[in-house]
């Protein structure tokens, strides 16, 4: 796969070479170094990439109005032929593509679901930051009435640091939209959602909403769930029931439920709600509205992550910079 990346503006050459003697050889240097700048950069630079750095670095005069050569003899103006350079990309390139999609995704959002005077149920997770962005800017710019419940901690703490208005469901028990991420999407819709710890609280908003918008990178785009998250479904559990309860969802189900640890503290995740996660490692595809049902029926279990016939729309950032829309399909 392939990309065109900006080299970094604070880029110079700082040496050149003593041999150059006209702008042919001249603008050929620079190219070179433009190109090996590229690859540093873990990708390639585009056309226009690399007129506008030729133009920095040559300086408008040497490419407007030519420049003499060793002996006094005016040359003509040079344009060098730029040739698109396609390198393979990096995982930093990857993870700067992926923050961008996440932020077209929630910009979109945004813009075609947030209206004057609404409630907003506002998800969590790494998402979900730019669309919160977008609503403040919004808010500004329109002056918006706009009233927020979140989904965690962390959406409380986005709300409150946007200056957003902070509420809750004991006040605004109605929302007019809820916008969430995802984990992983399938062409039906249904959702993984959980592995920021959230999904309780984020179903209970989602449920509440009369919209539910989800937004998402193009990496959480799956025909089947599994396919691109491999790290299970999460499931709230009740602390003392989480033995019996991953225990009887392999015996009934398959796979393994495995009692998430935490990273930066000793023993499990602990959520909002004071109850551990398992992360359920299905092995393979099922009716999930039906395994939906019956895992929440085992007692101990809070909730799942598994979101079916839930979401209205996803909108996907895509790698090419466009936003693709998915709609339920119709039966």
């Amino acid at each position: 796969m392939y990309t065109d990346i900006h080299v970094n503006s604070s880029v110079g050459l700082t040496r050149w070479s003593s041999g150059i003697r006209t702008q042919q050889q001249h603008s050929r240097f620079i190219l070179q170094h433009i190109v090996h700048l590229s690859v540093l950069e873990g990708g390639c630079v585009s056309s226009m990439g690399r007129a506008m750095l030729l133009q920095r670095w040559l300086g408008p005069t040497l490419l407007s109005a030519g420049h003499r050569s060793a002996g006094g003899r005016k040359q003509t103006p040079f344009t060098p032929k730029l040739k698109h350079v396609s390198l393979f990309r990096s995982p930093s390139s990857r993870h700067g593509m992926a923050e961008e999609a996440k932020k077209l995704a929630g910009y979109a959002a945004v813009d075609n679901h947030v209206q004057n005077n609404q409630v907003v149920g506002v998800g969590s997770g790494s998402t979900i930051v730019y669309a919160v962005d977008r609503l403040a800017e919004r808010v500004r710019q329109e002056k918006l009435n706009i009233v927020c419940v979140p989904t965690s901690f962390q959406a409380r703490q986005l709300i409150l640091q946007h200056g957003l208005t902070l509420s809750d469901l004991d006040r605004h028990p109605e929302l007019d939209v809820a916008i969430d991420g995802a984990d992983e999407v399938d062409a039906a819709l249904t959702l993984i959602k959980g592995g920021g710890g959230c999904l309780t609280q984020e179903k209970i908003v989602a449920g509440c909403a009369k919209h539910f918008i989800v937004i998402a990178d193009f990496r959480k785009d799956s025909s089947v769930l599994g396919q691109q998250w491999k790290k299970g479904v999460p499931i709230e559990v009740i602390p003392m029931a989480y033995v019996p309860v991953s225990r009887t969802i392999a015996k009934r189900f398959g796979g393994e439920a495995v009692l998430r640890m935490a990273i930066s503290k000793a023993g499990p995740v602990v959520t909002d709600n004071s109850n551990f996660i398992l992360d359920w490692k299905f092995e393979h595809t099922h009716n999930w509205k039906e395994v939906n049902i019956a895992i929440k029926m085992i007692p101990g279990v809070v909730e799942t992550g598994l979101f079916v016939g839930m979401a209205e729309r996803v909108y996907f950032g895509m790698e090419d910079g466009n936003v693709g829309v998915r709609d339920p399909p119709v039966n």
